[in-house]
């Protein structure tokens, strides 16, 4: 009996600190500090409409859109609500099938050569908001096309919204789509 107290009492306070007084400190210091990203990284448009996150990908299919990087959420595709990979290893039929009949969709739109794999694979949260400069580079002639501009104009928009390595050395350079697109709309 003795020891009940104590351990009831600690569990007490620790629930406290842990979760209330220390979510409540983190959450305000990165309000002050990181106001955008602490509300998501909201893009919005001119109305002041909420029409995506920097950190989540889109669906994009029109053919005047660059295309990310396709989602293996449950549901919908790109559904933050049940984001997870398809745990599908590289040798199982339904997997090979799937990268498959998206190579077969990015040939028929006239991509020819190497695909990358984050045009046909899922990240593992299916969410992922970014492709690789040359993903974007082999889409820059369908997209093109699609909205009658020169493909040196638009690779020059790709390259404006290409993202560096992280601090110089962390990840690889990326092309966000998302805001990638927003550009092409915002484009006369």
């Amino acid at each position: 009996m003795k020891e009940i107290r104590p351990a009831i009492l600690m569990l007490v306070l620790f629930t406290v600190i842990c979760g209330g007084i220390y979510p409540a400190v983190v959450t305000g210091l990165a309000y002050a500090v990181f106001p955008n990203q602490a509300k998501g990284s909201f893009i919005t448009d001119g109305k002041n409409r909420q029409i995506g996150s920097s950190l989540i990908g889109q669906p994009f299919s029109d053919a005047k859109y660059f295309w990310g990087r396709p989602s293996a959420s449950s549901d919908f595709g790109y559904n933050p609500m049940a984001s997870g990979g398809s745990n599908s290893g590289p040798t199982n039929p339904d997997f090979l099938k799937t990268v498959g009949d998206r190579v077969k969709s990015l040939r028929d739109t006239g991509i020819t050569g190497s695909i990358p794999a984050d045009l046909v694979e899922a990240s593992a949260s299916g969410l992922d908001p970014h492709i690789t400069p040359e993903s974007a580079a082999l889409q820059v002639a369908r997209v093109a096309k699609a909205r009658h501009i020169a493909e040196n104009e638009l690779s020059k928009v790709v390259a404006t919204h290409t993202e560096p390595r992280q601090f110089g050395f962390l990840g690889e350079p990326r092309v966000n789509v998302l805001e990638l697109n927003l550009a092409l709309d915002a484009l006369k």
